[in-house]
């Protein structure tokens, strides 16, 4: 049997000896409790957010750059040539190591780079141990006829990994001991620990000033950093020989080898999980990005154990609630890992708290904060995935207390003005100064798209998960009366939504100043969920309106262009960026859900799969082997924010059984012939799955396999 392999992710010389391009790829790799390394293909560090040991000292919080660079130099004739490269405050990049670049490429998830010097040939590889705060950097010969000699001075800083850092009397102490060199902190905390089993290791105390780092410039922040060299490793490497750094924030030695050895095993798990889920349908494109989802998940200690979590987007954001249960089916379920899904839901239903999940966990710790009102609908939607995929009846037994209260508490109203109409049966939320939803840009007191009143999506949500409860009681056998009841009367008030002069739905009902009817996104969703409260007609325009207007190659703009508050770039400082955010920018996971509706009205796989085909080409473009938060809302649509957020996406399609007619991991929509029509002036339960099965003999899955929030991946938000 053959082993799947991921899609390989290369760049040669053309693109790693140009500065600009090799700057603007961006490699990321993760140590499943938050902590990370990252950096640009070029080594120009361009955030304060790259480095290559960002340690989760709270995890999977209180993240802290350890390590800002490395400068390594390899001996050449009667000198020494750099590797490396650095961005200095008057505009120079010296040295410029990456033009002896001449590959780059994800071993697996591994980034790697073969470094040229005339005859001599050097690779260079950087992982994480898993569950530690431990980077290991290998260098190995691969070419060359003599020994190599190969230098690495090791720069260090030690902040919040928001911030900057500058040099300071004492603020970092270098000690040099028999198990290497420690790097201990003013402020406290766990100090950096600096070894290597071959290379001989020598303590320095000098700090290198005026670090520019570009992207935090073009962001209106602070971009200026000092680093301090702490300590120079050295050793002659034969062909065919390897050494190791080990950067570590903790206590405990490392076995570099075995640790590597373990990287190796991990990989190979989480593609075969994957293949094993998805059978003939695994191909490459899909074991890429099933390495690309194992990076968002990771382990939060509640109550003494570890318990799974679910990162929102590198490299700024932590573990939020809307986030993790939108990304829930992509990340979990259709790679094959329903256990962690279930660790996920049975976590986050102890943190419950008057009918609301958290939104998310400050970086810093603290409470919890409940300030969504989307979170907790989307964790109707993840139960309903997980249920369908595992037939594990035994957690609804379990959640079944948690998810009647959740309804009950909505019902009768709780924090920041989330309750139900008694008039219309729709929820109401929002309050002054607050953002709920998804579109939550906010700056100072500047709530950007406040969207008080009955948001579409919030409601087509609730209604989805009425009739999830619904489906959820009738399998266990309990009474369903009461919640097809609830379902139908938000089904009936969903119609408030509908304009039949504009063709498509109203953004939200109700608002301090009236309905708003701008053309957004968020009605996607009446198509693209399970239980649909719209008759076909009304689908189709809904769909037609967002394909005209909003759809673009990586996403769907999150306001129509002819919008008066529409802007068409995501750029400057950020004022101006949080104003674009949620007013025309462009956001990736936005075209799952698209995808879902528009073969749902249309019953064409091949047209709705073409509109992701543009993702697994943007895998090359920003964060390699990633799909960026966001894009400009015009052409040539500049990926911005998360190099890794919201968004991983791809479409299955193949002959198979009837709609329906198995369990799998994917979320499904029948065709257009399946549905089941009801008039809208007809009342008429509508379930989550059709029990009419598609005329089509054809299955279509989409699996979206990303980290965040709003949406089957990421909904994520730039700092």
């Amino acid at each position: 049997m053959s082993v799947l392999k991921p899609l390989a992710i290369r760049y040669g010389r053309s693109d790693c000896g140009d500065a600009a391009r090799a700057a603007s790829l961006e490699w990321l790799v993760t140590n499943g409790i938050g902590g990370y390394a990252s950096g640009t293909v070029a080594g120009i560090r361009t955030r304060r957010y790259h480095g290559l040991l960002v340690a989760a000292l709270d995890p999977p919080a209180a993240r802290t750059v350890m390590v800002a660079e490395l400068h390594e130099n390899v001996a050449a004739g009667d000198g020494e040539v750099p590797l490396h490269a650095s961005r200095w405050n008057d505009g120079s990049t010296s040295p410029r190591g990456f033009e002896y670049l001449e590959a780059f490429w994800l071993e697996a998830s591994t980034p790697t780079w073969r470094f040229a010097v005339g005859d001599l040939c050097l690779e260079k590889r950087v992982m994480m141990v898993r569950e530690r705060n431990v980077t290991i950097v290998a260098y190995r010969v691969v070419r060359a006829p003599t020994p190599v000699r190969l230098m690495v001075k090791v720069l260090a800083v030690n902040r919040d990994f928001h911030s900057t850092m500058q040099a300071g009397h004492d603020v970092l102490r270098v000690a040099q001991g028999t198990g290497g060199i420690t790097v201990s902190s003013a402020w406290g905390g766990p100090p950096l620990r600096v070894g290597s089993p071959q290379m001989s290791l020598v303590a320095s105390d000098t700090w290198y000033h005026g670090f520019a780092l570009d992207l935090e410039r073009e962001r209106g922040l602070d971009y200026l950093e000092d680093a301090l060299h702490v300590a120079t490793a050295t050793v002659q490497l034969d062909l065919g020989e390897q050494a190791e750094l080990v950067l570590s924030a903790d206590a405990d030695s490392v076995d570099p080898a075995g640790a590597l050895a373990e990287v190796a095993r991990h990989e190979r798990t989480v593609i075969a999980e994957f293949a094993a889920k998805q059978g003939e349908r695994a191909d490459a494109t899909g074991a890429r990005l099933a390495l690309s989802a194992d990076q968002f998940l990771v382990r939060r200690p509640v109550d003494g154990r570890q318990c799974a979590g679910i990162i929102a987007g590198y490299h700024w954001f932590g573990d939020w609630g809307r986030d993790t249960m939108i990304s829930v089916p992509g990340l979990t379920l259709a790679t094959g890992r329903a256990t962690v899904a279930r660790d996920i839901l049975v976590t986050y239903a102890q943190f419950v708290d008057r009918g609301m999940l958290p939104n998310r966990f400050p970086d810093a710790g603290g409470p919890p904060e409940y300030n969504t009102v989307d979170a907790t609908l989307w964790y109707f939607e993840a139960i309903r995935a997980y249920v369908e995929a595992t037939n594990d009846l035994a957690l609804v037994d379990e959640l079944w207390p948690v998810l009647e209260g959740i309804i009950a508490a909505h019902e009768v109203g709780t924090r920041h003005g989330i309750r139900v109409d008694a008039q219309d049966g729709l929820l109401r939320s929002g309050e002054p100064g607050v953002q709920l939803t998804w579109m939550d840009a906010k700056v100072g007191d500047w709530v950007v798209t406040p969207r008080e009143g009955k948001c579409v999506e919030i409601n087509a949500l609730w209604y989805n998960g009425l009739v999830t409860m619904t489906n959820l009681a009738a399998a266990h056998g309990r009474d369903v009366t009461l919640w097809r009841v609830r379902a139908e009367r938000v089904r009936l008030g969903m119609q408030r939504f509908w304009r039949e002069d504009a063709g498509h739905l109203a953004d939200v009902l109700d608002g301090p100043f009236g309905d708003d009817l701008s053309l957004r996104p968020n009605q996607i969703f009446a198509v693209s969920l399970a239980a649909s409260a719209f008759n076909r007609a009304q689908q189709h325009a809904i769909v037609d309106a967002c394909g005209r207007a909003l759809v673009t190659s990586h996403g769907l703009r999150s306001l129509a262009p002819e919008h008066p508050d529409y802007r068409a770039s995501y750029d400057g400082d950020q004022l101006s960026r949080d104003g674009a955010y949620h007013q025309g920018t462009v956001w990736a996971w936005l075209l799952g859900p698209f995808a879902l509706a528009h073969y749902r009205v249309h019953g064409v796989a091949a047209d709705a799969r073409a509109y992701l085909d543009p993702l697994v080409d943007h895998l090359l473009a920003y964060g390699v082997g990633s799909v960026a938060e966001i894009f400009d809302a015009t052409p040539p649509h500049r990926p911005r924010g998360c190099v890794a957020g919201r968004g991983r996406w791809r479409i299955c399609c193949k002959p198979g059984r009837r709609f329906g007619s198995t369990r799998s991991g994917m979320i499904r929509v029948p065709p257009a012939e399946a549905e089941v029509q009801a008039p809208v002036q007809t009342p008429a339960y509508e379930p989550a799955v059709p029990t009419i099965a598609s005329r089509r003999d054809t299955k279509f899955d989409l699996v979206i396999v990303g980290g965040g929030s709003a949406g089957f991946a990421a909904a994520i938000k730039d700092v």
